[in-house]
This record gives C-alpha cells, sequence and structure tokens, in this order.
C-alpha cells in the first residue's frame, strides 16, 4: 500500500489524482492534501479520502481548517503554512504529486526530492526555476522524478529512462506537442482585445486559468522546452515544438535510425497520473480507450512564433542560462495574474516579459536564496514595466 501525498488537492490536476487513486483502494491511500486557501473545498475532500494530514497554505486559515475538520468529525490533523507543506511533501508519504501552481510549489517540490520520495511533477515552475537544484535534491535524495504534464510523461514513456544521455541513446529530437490554445490562427490585431474568459476557453483541456492562459500564449509551451531541457538532458537544438489540435499525440522522440516514437492517448490527465503512479506497471485510469478510425485524420502545423512571442521568449531564457529562467516565469505570473486582473492587454502580456528579461541580465545560480532573490526582483521589474506604461 503506498501513501499518497497530493499538493494542490483542490485543483484539476489533484482532482483527476484522486480520481486514479480512488479506483485502487488497495494499491493507494491518500496520507496528505493540500490547498491554498479554499477551506471548504479541502475538508470536503478530507471527508471523501480520510487523508492523516490536511494543509492550508495559507496560515491565516489554519483555525478555520482545524475548526470545520472537527466539526465534519474528521481525524485529519491540520497544518499549514510553507512549514505544513513541507511536512505533507517530506514526511510520511511515499509518493508525492507537486501539483502546486508557480513558484509557490517550489520549496515543497524541492522538499518531497530531498526527501526521497516518488515525485509526480506537474509543477513546471519548479524545473523551470530550480533545474539544478532539484536535479541535486533528487541525486542526494535518492528518490525518483516521473513527470506527470502530458507532454513530458509521454517523452518518459518513449525514451529508455526518465534521463539518459540521449546522444548515446540515438535520439536526435523531442518534440513537444501544442494544441494552440484558443487562439490559433488568430493574427495578432484578432488578439488585441481579447478577454480572460476567451483566453480560458481551452478547446481541450479543462484547467486553471493561469495555466489556461499560458496555453492561450504559448508560455505553457516555452515551459515546457525548458522542463524537457533539464529532465532529460535535452540541449536546447534537440527541442522542438509542433502544433497538433487534436491533443491526441502528447510529445513525440525522434531517433537516429529514422524511427518516431509516440505517445497517443485521448486528452485525460488521468492517463498520466495512473502510469506515473503505478511505473514501471499499468494500471486502469478510468480514460477511455482511443479508436483511431473515429478520428479520422490527425492534424500538425509550425507554431505561428511571431504571433505568440512567449515560445521565443522561453527559449532566449534558456539559452542565457542561470537566473533567466526564474526571471522569465516571475515576470510571465505577474504579467498573467494583470491579464486576468482586466489590467494588462494580452499582447501585452510577452511585451511584459521581454522587458524584464531586458532589464535583468542572467547570473549563476548556486542556492535558492539566490532564486528567491531574483524572483522577487524580477516581479517587481515586471510590476514597475507596468506601471510606467499605465497599464496597472
Amino acid at each position: 500500500m503506498k501513501r499518497v501525498a497530493v499538493l494542490g488537492a483542490t485543483g484539476s490536476i489533484g482532482a483527476s489524482a484522486l480520481d486514479v487513486i480512488a479506483r485502487h483502494p488497495q494499491r493507494f491511500t491518500v496520507h496528505a492534501l493540500t490547498a491554498h486557501r479554499n477551506v471548504d473545498a479541502l475538508v470536503a475532500l478530507c471527508a471523501r479520502h480520510r487523508p492523516s494530514l490536511a494543509v492550508i497554505a495559507d496560515a491565516t486559515l489554519e483555525p478555520a481548517l482545524k475548526s470545520k475538520l472537527a466539526g465534519a468529525g474528521l481525524p485529519t490533523r491540520a497544518a499549514s503554512g510553507a512549514d505544513g507543506l513541507r511536512d505533507a511533501a517530506a514526511n510520511d508519504a511515499d509518493i508525492v504529486i507537486a501539483a502546486i501552481v508557480g513558484a509557490a510549489g517550489l520549496d515543497s517540490t524541492l522538499a518531497a526530492a530531498r526527501a526521497g520520495k516518488r515525485l509526480l511533477l506537474a509543477n513546471k515552475e519548479a524545473v523551470v526555476m530550480a533545474g539544478p537544484l532539484l536535479l541535486q535534491a533528487l541525486r542526494e535524495g535518492g528518490g525518483e522524478l516521473v513527470p506527470i504534464d502530458s507532454e513530458h510523461n509521454a517523452i518518459f514513456q518513449c525514451l529508455p529512462g526518465a534521463r539518459t544521455d540521449l546522444d548515446r541513446a540515438g535520439v536526435r529530437r523531442i518534440v513537444l506537442t501544442a494544441s494552440g490554445g484558443p487562439f490559433r490562427g488568430r493574427t495578432r490585431a484578432q488578439l488585441a482585445h481579447v478577454t480572460p474568459d476567451q483566453a480560458c476557453a481551452h478547446p481541450k483541456w479543462v484547467m486553471g486559468r493561469k495555466i489556461s492562459v499560458d496555453s492561450a500564449t504559448l508560455m505553457n509551451k516555452g515551459l515546457e522546452v525548458i522542463e524537457a531541457h533539464w529532465l532529460f538532458g535535452a540541449r536546447a537544438e534537440q527541442i522542438d515544438v509542433v502544433v497538433h489540435p487534436q491533443s491526441i499525440v502528447h510529445s513525440l522522440v525522434e531517433y537516429a535510425d529514422g524511427s518516431t516514437l509516440a505517445q497517443l492517448g485521448n486528452p485525460d490527465m488521468r492517463t498520466a497520473l495512473a502510469h506515473a503512479l503505478a511505473w514501471p506497471e499499468r494500471i486502469e485510469s478510468g480514460v477511455a480507450p482511443l479508436h483511431l478510425a473515429q478520428l479520422g485524420s490527425l492534424q500538425f502545423e509550425a507554431p505561428d512564433r511571431a504571433t505568440f512571442a512567449c515560445l521565443d521568449l522561453a527559449w532566449r531564457a534558456l539559452a542565457a542560462g542561470g537566473t533567466a529562467p526564474a526571471i522569465l516565469n516571475a515576470a510571465n505570473e505577474v504579467a498573467v495574474a494583470a491579464f486576468l486582473a482586466g489590467a494588462l492587454p494580452f499582447l501585452a502580456i510577452a511585451e511584459v516579459i521581454a522587458a524584464t528579461l531586458d532589464a535583468m541580465p542572467a547570473e549563476p545560480v548556486a542556492t535558492l536564496d539566490e532564486l528567491v532573490y531574483a524572483d522577487l526582483t524580477a516581479r517587481a521589474h515586471a510590476q514597475r514595466i507596468m506601471r510606467a506604461a499605465h497599464c496597472c
């Protein structure tokens, strides 16, 4: 019986993970659940899954969490803040699902890695910001990382191992597929006045609002390029992106002998979660089987990198190295938040990120404190840039 901690349990990935876990009560038990501020949703999940520990990230809400757990007659222990998240990640659980969105998930992800857990990673920002530190923590802790982003999980399945010497394995290219988001095929002029609700209306995936906007700008794919570099030891020139609107082919690996291996499946996060939870075994996920004859055809096209400039900004940050990916991520989080608040035009998201990268040359990274400083400084720069443009 494997004990599972779900960090970010009230989000879409958390819901999918708990669905898969509930299908296999003889294999898995829920040890810990965490949420950012939604106490009621967290307590409802505790009533359903009976974890030993519930953590609310906002420490001011711990009394409310304790009260509502007691009121529901649940024996679940309550905790809060960074210490509580580290407790959920590093203690007692065998498997940790890291699904906290954004830079907020970095500390707990590193704690799970240092503690030698099987780390099921959905928080791409942890790799983008702190790839070398995460790999070092995994080496020191002796744990294993299985990505659960559909694209990186697909690559994991198409490679001989989680990370390897790609040249020695005969890998020519890793090809990440992108749905193209809700604005595929539109021109810059057509995107000048799009709304947050339009940007969040993804044609294939049900996701949180921040990651939905990242999909609409293609920044999500840019972050995945940086993530693939660290997860699989791929050089920037070995990573490519192709738009595939059906979201059936989740990514591909091209080999030197001309073979290209692809992982296909219906667009449902439970496939990657079931694979990662049971790897190297295979278990039922609840996802319907793929019927190719009913699909008829699959479409592929090159991304429009002029209209969706965030993709090239990510490659720029990867080439610069050091703190540049953390700066990119921080500026993106600030700009996306402003867009969702109605304070920044959609096309200005990329402009704010580019200006922040211009203002902050990349510096070498040796410690988490240096990354945190770069992150906070980049956020302040991005805010100043938006104020100067009278956006916020």
